[in-house]
């Protein structure tokens, strides 16, 4: 007998509430679920072995950009026109204060030509999604930062091959070629059926209600590429023999790199006179990329040591990002117990 109770709105409508439950849970613990992947890898590479067995990374990115697609609607790309000075600005920063960053950190700590690359490649890649969610949390410009993400996304195909071959082309050899067609394919593409879904259904209470669930089909995609990853990077990393002091070295590294992201983009901000709102964005938008995106396309088209640095930064970005928007709620909250002190 066929089980009809399935398919009855009370159970619909209880599955659907705990899958909104568990989205809020993995978004809210981003970095835990990616930094568990990446340990599990390590611990048990096969765990993982499915991904590149059947061709999927490229699928799974997708997937995730997908979900990025279906939140932008077409007042995000209003803004874009409204306000394009400002964007202009921060994209500019994004596409150039990580890239010289990562170039210059490669240098100063001497890195090997696969971890420069890996390094060069997370700064050369758009911002991430999850640095939306960050300058929601932190009181920042919410739109301004949707609008940085679209346009440094929309860019990315040829900006980021570009930049890559221009910092790193010297050293390695850079296919720019095949990076333009793969991040048009599993960057570009997505998001824009993305956006033609959320434009036909977005009105509509059942794809809002698959939209909340979202952010937990990002987290589980995010942790799959950072696991592919590590399983593929783990017989190099023991080839090399120094194991645990080349993750140390690319750590600092990556510490480094994220953290003068951070700075410069906040002292950007305040050169250009933005608002303490803006600066938080632009401050996040420039220190945190999508480091899955390199994490995705390393072992693609360099060697697979080129993973590590993408990997780790794929994990601590999300980690430094969480710290540093509680650490800009937290010094509001002391403003506004300081003021109500005062009066």
């Amino acid at each position: 007998m066929p089980n009809y109770w399935l398919l009855s709105p009370n159970f619909i409508c209880n599955m659907l509430k705990l899958l909104q439950l568990f989205s809020r849970f993995m978004g809210r613990y981003t970095s835990a679920v990616v930094i568990l992947a990446a340990i599990i890898a390590a611990i048990w590479p096969d765990t993982f072995a499915w991904i590149s067995r059947f061709g999927l990374a490229n699928i799974i990115l997708g997937i995730i950009m997908l979900t990025m697609g279906c939140t932008l609607s077409t007042q995000d790309f209003k803004i874009l026109l409204h306000r394009p000075l400002d964007i202009l600005l921060g994209t500019l920063a994004q596409f150039s204060v990580m890239p010289l960053v990562a170039y210059a950190l490669a240098h100063l700590f001497q890195l090997s030509p696969e971890l420069s690359v890996g390094i060069i490649l997370v700064g050369c890649c758009p911002g991430g999604v999850s640095s939306n969610i960050m300058s929601f949390l932190c009181k920042g410009d919410v739109a301004f930062s949707v609008g940085m993400t679209t346009v440094s996304t929309l860019l990315a195909p040829v900006v980021t091959p570009l930049l890559v071959y221009l910092l790193a082309g010297a050293e390695i050899n850079v296919d720019t070629w095949g990076m333009f067609q793969n991040i048009l394919v599993v960057t570009l593409l997505p998001v824009a059926i993305g956006c033609l879904f959320n434009y036909l259904f977005g009105r509509r209470q059942n794809f809002k209600d698959i939209q909340s669930c979202m952010p937990g089909i990002s987290v589980i995609c995010l942790a799959f590429i950072v696991g592919n990853a590590v399983r593929a990077a783990i017989p190099n990393l023991q080839l090399a023999g120094n194991a645990f002091a080349l993750l140390g070295l690319t750590l600092c590294v990556v510490f480094c790199h994220n953290t003068l992201g951070y700075l410069l983009g906040y002292l950007l901000g305040s050169l250009f006179h933005f608002n303490r709102a803006k600066r938080r964005t632009i401050s996040i938008e420039v220190g945190m990329q999508n480091a899955g995106l390199a994490t995705n396309l390393a072992p693609q088209f360099f060697d697979p040591l080129a993973v590590i640095p993408c990997a780790i930064s794929c994990a601590y970005h999300s980690i430094s990002g969480t710290i540093l928007a509680n650490l800009f709620s937290a010094y509001d909250r002391y403003r506004e117990q300081k003021q109500t002190a005062l009066s």
